[in-house]
């Protein structure tokens, strides 16, 4: 073998090789992704067998409530079985054409799943029959000590899962066969009902916090409930009076557009004593935030909020978001903050 031959040989073995590693990770994805498909299905098969089919028949619920409870779970069960039959064939190409087709349902199973909880707590609670033919079916060998409430929320946990099997298989795939296009777009059809669904989730959350807090504060003079608004995080804080008054410990709670600070009500208080008394509203997009001191991560600090007068000194909600929001630090460090009101600055 000549010398000049030799680097082709070798850049050659090595393309080989990196092809080869792809095709078994590859393999190994594959045979992943149907192990579990076949597992998921068979969780699925047991509410559809155990509950829906048999409550269809037997009429202890309405059609209304029965489709209010498991939406669409059947047509996702459809899909997914369609999917695992075309794995089983090695036809991953087909198989995620008709996969994709379906993806819009896990989005609305996601929208309804709040009410569907809400709706499986009230028949459970009110509907005698239910309750004793759901406590009957969970008994049995099969489910393995799982409630119906467990298995609901599996569509949406496979979901999730698709998306890193998915994106295995294309990053293991090379990029100039026609199954690599596939895969690509099952991507990202799949990240987008991803993101749909997990900004439900995240809506979810924000209410419950934005409730939370509503109750937490005595009376409804202060409006937390506010559409667009978003929770971020709370805090007890110490606030510096303006004349060399003790320090004054209260409960700080940031949104996307106010800070609200609040103090404990009176312990002996017959109703209210384990409720938070408002003390003070502060619009974020009117508020200016700076660090006195307290730059580097050594204990303690101190923040000045100002509230000009002047409409040419208003913040921008992004600076005191990020300021705010890097001082309320998570691991409980006391802070000290300084509010002050200008009356007379422009």
């Amino acid at each position: 073998m000549s010398a000049s031959s030799l680097p082709f040989v070798v850049g050659a073995n090595s393309v080989e090789d990196q092809r080869a590693r792809w095709e078994r990770k590859r393999s190994r994805t594959a045979k992943e992704l149907l192990e579990t498909e076949h597992k998921y299905l068979e969780q699925l098969d047991l509410v559809l067998t155990y509950f829906v089919t048999i409550l269809k028949a037997k009429g202890t619920l309405k059609p209304a409530v029965l489709e209010t409870i498991f939406g669409p779970l059947e047509s996702l069960y459809s899909a997914s079985h369609l999917l695992s039959l075309h794995l089983e064939k090695g036809n991953l190409g087909p198989g995620l054409e008709i996969f994709c087709q379906s993806l819009d349902l896990y989005g609305h199973y996601a929208e309804n799943l709040e009410q569907a909880n809400k709706t499986l707590k009230e028949q459970v609670r009110k509907n005698k029959s239910f309750r004793r033919f759901k406590k009957l079916q969970e008994t049995r060998p099969q489910f393995q000590g799982k409630e119906l409430e467990d298995l609901l929320p599996l569509p949406l946990q496979r979901l999730h899962q698709y998306k890193h099997f998915f994106r295995d298989l294309l990053e293991n795939t090379s990029p100039d066969t026609a199954e690599y296009q596939k895969l690509a777009k099952t991507v990202k059809s799949v990240c987008e009902v991803s993101h749909w669904v997990q900004d439900i989730f995240d809506k979810r959350e924000n209410s419950l916090q934005l409730l939370r807090v509503q109750k937490l504060l005595k009376g409804q003079k202060t409006q937390v409930l506010t559409s667009g608004r978003w929770y971020i995080r709370e805090g007890w804080l110490s606030v510096v009076p303006a004349k060399g008054e003790e320090l004054k410990r209260r409960m700080f709670f940031l949104f996307s557009d106010i800070l609200i600070a609040a103090k404990p009500c009176h312990p002996l208080h017959l109703l209210n004593s384990n409720k938070l008394s408002c003390q003070a509203v502060y619009p974020l997009h009117q508020c200016s935030v700076d660090k006195v001191f307290g730059h580097t991560w050594s204990q303690g600090g101190l923040l000045s909020v100002s509230l000009p007068t002047c409409a040419r000194q208003k913040c921008q909600w992004s600076q005191a978001c990020k300021q705010v929001s890097s001082c309320l630090s998570s691991r409980g460090i006391e802070m000290m903050t300084a509010v002050k009101k200008y009356s007379e600055q422009v």
